[in-house]
């Protein structure tokens, strides 16, 4: 036990990052391998939250044909002309299981103005420009006005966004879950480092029982 870094679940929310059609279906343009797998354990963990009605934030990027908001090593090729998550299109969407209603679809004019969607009461989208969920975006607020101090992450790719976010959480002092099962392309010294940093590593039916 840790009395700075053991989660408070009743006072967490569930984040999401990044798992849009593009990085997610088969034959994708910027497929990342094992995403579509933890979906499954995603909706679980979707379902426990909405039970509870605590707070979900999906967190997605929206890459301008132009490229004038894509980071620098994906600048080139989205200038070339490759599409991956462009605005309005269905790559750029959700994966459809983790929305509460597959009709729902992101307003990307809203998102890339800096304001959060509502999809439903309690769950949102965010739009980040870089890497990390807190760059330039309203998540910290959002977070400490609602008096969440745990947040859980799952989704696309640990590598890049969500560990990224998760040193942006930890230097906001907040305590952080890592869901092992719903996070795509993690790896054995990624979880130490994780642990290393007050990161509880957890699973999908962990996240349930807790909430139960």
């Amino acid at each position: 036990m840790d009395k700075y870094t053991d989660p408070h679940i009743k006072k967490s929310a569930l984040i999401t990052i990044d798992t849009q059609n593009d990085f997610t279906l088969n034959n994708a343009p910027a497929r990342v391998d094992g995403t579509a797998s933890i979906v499954p354990n995603m909706v679980r963990l979707l379902a426990a939250y909405r039970k509870k009605s605590l707070p979900i934030i999906h967190v997605v990027r929206l890459y301008l044909q132009d490229g004038s908001n894509v980071e620098l090593c994906r600048k080139q090729a989205i200038e070339e002309g490759k599409e991956i998550v462009a605005p309005n299109s269905m790559g750029a969407e959700l994966v459809e299981e983790l929305k509460p209603d597959p009709d729902l679809k992101l307003d990307a004019g809203l998102l890339l103005a800096g304001n959060m969607q509502e999809f439903e009461r309690n769950e949102y989208v965010i739009y980040k420009p870089r890497w990390g969920a807190f760059y330039q975006t309203m998540l910290e607020g959002f977070l400490r006005e609602r008096e969440i101090d745990t947040v859980v992450f799952s989704g696309c790719n640990f590598p890049n966004c969500p560990r990224t976010s998760i040193y942006q959480a930890s230097e906001r002092d907040f305590r952080i879950v890592l869901v092992k099962d719903a996070i795509s392309r993690l790896y054995p010294i990624g979880e130490e480092e994780m642990q290393n940093i007050g990161v509880s590593l957890l699973e999908t039916n962990d996240i349930e029982n807790l909430l139960a």
